[in-house]
């Protein structure tokens, strides 16, 4: 089995590898820089297509769709610029689309493959809180691109799942989170294991509850 993580240098795709590695997957992950395995830039289509070539023709049995920033954490709506608009959409959003566009075939040729992507509960049109802009809505676009991509890959049977990991206590999650990193993928591991064809476009929370869309 081959697992595919992308945002694994830190925080919750670290843990990931670690886990998904002991539960006998061979793991391939991804970064921005070298600290993870492959350097992937996820908004980069050269970089997507090359990494692509170097996997060759090997089955992709689980991708993780984790990569992802917030870079809007507390701004106020005075402080916003186009550069935090387009940084958060080309990471959360196109950058999903592009990683799962770049290794399909691969996914194609492994037996019950499966395509996981972190999204947030900030993702929820039922919740509205006021504030990150941009960051729920490049969480709900990534929620979006999910479901239909369920739609899409439903005839080839590729299972899609959407996650909530939880509010997590990571950089990005800060010190005031209600979980830990091995609490959220403790959970996220069992949502994988359970992810089929007759739940393929969920959208569940760390512990499996169905989150509100």
């Amino acid at each position: 089995m081959h697992a595919v993580v992308t945002g694994s240098s830190r925080g919750i795709g670290r843990e990931l590898v670690l886990r998904l590695t002991d539960a006998g997957y061979e793991v391939t992950g991804t970064s921005r820089d070298h600290s993870s395995g492959v350097r992937l830039d996820v908004c980069d289509p050269g970089q997507q297509a090359r990494f692509a070539a170097q996997l060759g023709e090997k089955p992709i049995d689980l991708l993780v769709c984790n990569a992802g920033v917030y870079l809007d954490k507390g701004l106020s709506i005075e402080e916003y610029t186009a550069e935090v608009w387009s940084k958060s959409l080309a990471v959360n959003v196109t950058g999903v689309f592009l990683t799962v566009q770049a290794l399909l075939g691969n996914l194609r040729r492994a037996e019950k493959p499966k395509i996981a992507i972190i999204s947030s509960q900030m993702a929820s049109h039922a919740r509205a809180p006021g504030g990150s802009y941009a960051y729920r809505a490049s969480k709900a676009a990534a929620l979006n691109i999910g479901r239909n991509l369920a739609t899409d890959l439903q005839p080839e049977g590729i299972a899609v799942g959407i996650y909530h990991p939880g509010w997590v206590r990571t950089d990005m999650g800060g010190s005031e989170g209600d979980i830990s990193v091995e609490e959220s993928v403790e959970g996220l591991m069992h949502e994988f294991d359970v992810l089929d064809m007759s739940t393929t476009g969920c959208f569940h929370t760390w512990d499996g509850r169905i989150h509100a869309y």
